[in-house]
């Protein structure tokens, strides 16, 4: 296992805006520190679903046709996280969790995950480790890469967001997970809880105490 130093942004924010020289050098950027570990046999393990998504689908068409098979070869073993670890849910380390939460989870599905058709293995990978009923919210949290983060699209955001806060209120979940961390922003801001990542989520469940002790009343 190794953190690969260096690695930068996906690009995605200049692909939104047509930037395609510097999508393209921060993308050969990437693939480039990444390419010896894949040709090693490494798998490419990605938190962010956007991130994941462009590395996987969208670099292929994007980025430097002379740099096709590097390109090729690291997109091939782009993973999401989550997908990643629910492949190891059989091992020993998976059947030790110290904490729980006392309640229901509520669970958001990012956007950028559902096109890429993983399923649902951040919520699958919640309930296994996390022991408590999970309840999904599959509504557009209304960021859509950087859409939330202009003045002339911040009202409109909210709009479109509006279901998803409502159905995260509604799953009355003890923790909100989502596996975007821009779906999490949004929630902050605007239904005033930040959720964890599911990753965060298994390591609080591998604390002592990590959800802390369930109130008396």
């Amino acid at each position: 296992y190794a953190c690969v130093d260096g690695l930068g942004c996906c690009g995605m924010p200049n692909w939104e805006h047509g930037d395609w020289d510097s999508l393209k050098k921060k993308g050969m950027h990437n693939i480039n520190l990444l390419y010896p570990y894949v040709q090693a046999g490494a798998k490419v393990a990605v938190i962010n679903p956007t991130c994941s998504m462009m590395m996987k689908d969208e670099y292929v068409t994007l980025l430097d046709t002379q740099e096709k098979n590097r390109v090729e070869a690291v997109a091939a073993a782009i993973v999401d996280v989550a997908e990643y670890l629910w492949n190891l849910r059989e091992e020993d380390r998976f059947q030790k969790a110290k904490s729980h939460p006392h309640g229901p989870v509520g669970y958001h599905l990012p956007c950028h995950l559902r096109a890429q058709a993983k399923g649902f293995r951040g919520r699958d990978m919640v309930k296994k480790v996390g022991g408590q009923p999970v309840k999904p919210v599959m509504e557009c949290c209304g960021h859509d890469g950087t859409y939330a983060m202009k003045k002339e699209y911040y009202e409109s955001s909210l709009k479109i967001g509006k279901k998803a806060f409502d159905g995260m209120k509604n799953s009355e979940g003890e923790v909100w997970v989502t596996d975007c961390p821009l779906a999490a922003i949004q929630f902050e801001q605007h239904a005033h809880v930040k959720p964890m990542h599911p990753v965060s989520f298994l390591a609080q469940c591998y604390k002592e105490d990590g959800f802390g002790k369930k109130s008396e009343s």
